[in-house]
């Protein structure tokens, strides 16, 4: 090994240096092992350095500017002035994180006038880094393509990675994101031919942030993820990486992730005694999730403990976006202070307008809000109009701010023209949103941004009374998804390796006793399998595609005929039912929405007790149906004229047996989850071939009777049954079959909506499977347990199996919303297909099988479970 003039062994200093940034945990050991040794100067001021590097990066600064004023002393010690000069470098980035910013940026100052060559390209980088912390972007620029052009080809890939790393995030902190992107390309490379795997893990996660910044949140995540799994393979704790997360998270619209993945940072940092910085940081991003998931009591305890922590420590940015959560979890609770709420949103703002343009777009909407709670429509209109002009600018979450700043103005002022044109420009900018992300999930949660303006809109129309504003914006509300064609991956994707596996550890556990020994260890194999093929679905791109064409009542109107059409939607917890009859649109008020679902709960228990065997008497269930009539319907059933229906029900009001109320149980009722996507069912193309596809799945008590039975009334048709049933020969049957009809159990996921399931003889077929399918099958009848029932997220947005086939292009499907009675489905099912093959439409076969089953109070129970969506 060489040696330096000084003593010290050149190749040692640099690999434990740069081993400070590649594997630190070993790094800071290795540098506590030396020193313990007494070393010679040279080597206790690199052994010094690298453990300022590591607790640097730890957060921990204080510790580490001891480190380096330790070693700054054993360099001048041994005369070193290159290494001297190096440390003193570090030391002044330290103190610029330390707060002492006029202190830190004049050692650096200082370096870099006394400086020339490679020496000098290092001491920039550090400056660099310096004037990036401090927000100083253009100026970190400069350094950073300084130090490139000195760096560049000398041979030290290590410190020309670092230039490019500096440069890239200072070009992604000025918002050139192409730029920023081609530098950190350029550095993984290097990294990687470095061996440097923390400073690689690091790129990664600025590449993940970058991708957000472009509004590619698929990819965003994918890079995240990457950058998890690279540090957890180092056994690194990187806090910044949950902040990062986090902030995409809530972005993409998955804020319980989000508050999951940050709250275990938490626990980590705490028990492990981390940086108080770093705690801070992560209590602060628990908060921003914890608001996001309507947990209001628990992002004011985070926020506040956070900004505690924030000013203790003197870190004025942080402090002032922390106090912004705080405040607007109190708006949202009703603060029962207004005015003292208003002084300390007025503060805020100003800080905000000095140190964060961004937040500061939401702390003066916040503070013109209520502003004009406060009858200070001047100061109202000043912040409104601030907040407004972000409306044209930067990221979605600030420009969807700026479009409620402009609508809440307009609405203030009297100008419905104008808060119409701000709330459908809004929703605009949404629909955009939507056609860049790939997964389902991400699509229908993402969808809750515009609720709000959808919401301002949806009132004004019930003070005026217009049926026809309130019908075409609660059109804009929900099923938006529905609208945006949907993302198949590719057949050869991993995906389908993963689901594969997930079916046969599923089979495995569903074989074995609850207490059998290898259970435990499946399920955990289970939800680790869950876990890889939902973070692989959400790293999936979007394709480019355009929406639909927009909803226009005149469509409807045509379309409908002599069929009513009924659209309930929910505004402030009060429901409301748009009546469309005869060509004329009617508002009414139904009452409170709480009403309707306890009634819908009540219901929904009497189906599953009779459907057991465990019912008492049948007009228990004709006076719950009575009831849940009142309670969703109200007055509008006096609207309906005695024909076909269309009810377009709120997602929390989706799984309702609609053949239990009275106006409705003769009646052929089509359920839909909005007039829009009824409209594309009824213009769905039908298949060329008539293709039938029968499947029986296992454990049923009837075996495949019910298969059997209806293999006898079609002249060709596909039977998958007695074993054949394995997921990949399904699928394949039925890709783009006119008919399907399932019969197997049906288990519905309300934790994660997405793993929703038929049990076939492999396993179980999820959501995720169905959406492999290239073409939906034109009509599907589910004669399994849960098959209607969905989980509704977002705007007013519906997961499950339904949804998704839906949303493929099904024009229509019969599905149950309780566990049936396998023995009772049988008669009802062949009643179905008995009218589906005489020409009757899916909403009026099955209203017509379910008049003719038998009056069994099991037979009745399970004849009023099932529904029928689309036509």
């Amino acid at each position: 090994m060489s040696v330096d003039p000084h003593g010290v062994p050149a190749a040692w200093g640099d690999e434990l240096l740069a081993l400070a940034l590649s594997r630190p945990s070993e790094a800071l050991a290795a540098a506590r092992e030396v020193l313990a040794q007494n070393p010679p100067a040279s080597q206790a001021a690199v052994a010094h350095q690298a453990a300022g590097v590591v607790l640097r990066h730890y957060g921990d600064i204080r510790e580490a500017i001891e480190e380096f004023r330790n070693a700054r002393r054993f360099a001048r010690k041994a005369g070193n002035l290159d290494q001297e000069s190096d440390i003193q470098a570090s030391l002044g980035a330290a103190w610029v994180l330390a707060g002492q910013t006029r202190r830190g940026l004049s050692v650096l100052d200082t370096l870099v006038q006394g400086s020339r060559g490679v020496p000098a390209g290092k001491i920039l980088i550090r400056r660099a880094y310096a004037l990036w912390v401090l927000g100083r972007n253009a100026e970190a620029l400069r350094d950073a393509q300084a130090a490139v052009d000195l760096l560049s080809g000398g041979g030290d890939l290590v410190w020309e990675a670092r230039a490019l790393h500096h440069r890239a995030a200072a070009y992604l902190a000025l918002g050139d994101i192409e730029r920023a992107d081609r530098d950190y390309a350029r550095v993984e490379t290097l990294w990687a031919t470095c061996g440097q795997h923390m400073e690689y893990a690091m790129v990664r996660q600025e590449r993940g942030v970058a991708a957000h910044a472009r509004g590619d949140l698929p990819t965003a995540l994918a890079h995240l993820d990457h950058a998890q799994t690279l540090f957890d393979q180092l056994g690194i704790f990187e806090a910044e990486l949950f902040v990062d997360k986090c902030t995409v998270l809530l972005a993409a619209g998955l804020a319980r992730d989000a508050l999951r993945e940050v709250d275990m940072a938490v626990s980590t940092i705490e028990r492990d005694h981390g940086p108080a910085a770093k705690r801070a940081e992560l209590l602060y991003s628990s908060a921003l999730a914890a608001a996001a998931t309507d947990d209001l009591s628990l992002a004011q305890d985070r926020s506040a403990e956070a900004l505690r922590l924030f000013r203790r420590q003197q870190r004025p940015w942080w402090a002032a976006r922390a106090e912004l959560v705080l405040l607007l979890c109190r708006f949202a609770e009703g603060g029962n202070r207004p005015t003292s709420l208003l002084q300390a949103a007025r503060r805020v703002t100003a800080r905000l307008d000095e140190l964060d343009a961004v937040r500061a777009v939401d702390a003066h909407l916040l503070t013109g809000r209520l502003a004009l709670a406060r009858g200070l429509r001047e100061e109202a209109g000043l912040h409104l109009r601030s907040a407004a002009a972000a409306r044209h600018r930067g990221q979605l979450r600030t420009r969807s701010a700026g479009w409620l700043a402009q609508a809440t103005w307009c609405e203030a002022e009297g100008r419905w023209r104008g808060m119409l044109a701000a709330c459908g420009r809004g929703l605009d900018l949404l629909d955009l949103h939507l056609q860049t992300l790939g997964a389902t999930e991400l699509r229908t949660l993402a969808t809750a941004q515009g609720a709000e303006l959808a919401g301002m809109v949806l009132r004004h129309a019930v003070r005026r009374g217009n049926a026809r504003l309130f019908l075409e914006w609660s059109e804009r509300l929900r099923a938006t998804v529905l609208r945006v064609s949907p993302v198949r991956p590719p057949p050869d994707s991993d995906l389908v390796g993963d689901l594969a596996a997930l079916r046969t550890v599923a089979a495995r556990v569903d074989s074995l006793p609850a207490n059998h020994g290898a259970t435990l260890t499946l399920r955990r194999e289970r939800r680790r399998l869950e876990a890889v093929v939902r973070r692989r679905v959400l790293h999936t791109p979007a394709l480019a595609a355009g929406n639909a064409d927009p909803f226009v009542t005149a469509d409807l109107l045509e379309q409908l005929g002599d069929t009513d059409l009924l659209e309930l939607t929910d505004v402030d917890g009060q429901l409301y039912a748009v009546v469309v009859t005869g060509r004329r649109l009617h508002l009414v008020h139904v009452g409170p929405t709480k009403d309707a679902v306890y009634s819908l709960g009540h219901a929904l228990f009497a189906l599953r007790r009779e459907g057991s065997g465990r019912g008492t008497f049948r007009r228990d269930l004709t006076e719950i149906g009575s009831r849940l009539q009142v309670n969703l319907l109200g007055e509008s059933i006096r609207l309906l004229r005695g024909g076909p229906v269309v009810v377009v029900p709120t997602g929390k009001l989706h799984a309702v047996p609609w053949g239990l109320m009275p106006t409705l149980r003769d009646r052929a009722t089509a359920v839909a989850p909005s007039a829009s996507a009824w409209l594309r069912a009824r213009r769905a193309a039908r298949p060329e071939e008539e293709k039938v596809v029968l499947v029986g799945g296992p454990r049923l008590i009837t075996g495949d009777a019910e298969v059997r039975h209806l293999a006898a009334q079609y002249p060709d048709p596909v039977v998958l049954a007695g074993g054949s049933t394995a997921a990949e020969q399904v699928m394949a049957a039925i890709d783009g079959a006119w008919l399907v009809h399932v019969a197997a159990h049906g288990t519905f996921r309300s934790d994660s909506p997405l793993f929703s399931a038929i049990e076939l003889d492999d396993g179980p077929l999820t959501v995720y499977d169905l959406e492999r399918l290239k073409r939906a099958p034109y009509r599907v009848i589910l004669s399994s347990c849960n098959s209607a029932v969905g989980v509704a997220v977002g705007a007013d947005e519906l997961l499950g199996v339904v949804s998704a086939l839906i949303s493929l292009g099904s024009a229509g499907v019969v599905a149950s919303v309780v566990p049936v009675n396998d023995p009772a489905t049988v008669p009802l099912m062949i009643a179905l297909h008995d009218h589906l093959r005489a020409g009757s439409g899916l909403a009026e076969a099955l209203s017509l099988a379910q008049r003719v089953v038998s009056d069994d109070p099991v037979a009745r129970s399970t004849a009023y479970s099932f529904i029928a969506l689309g036509t």
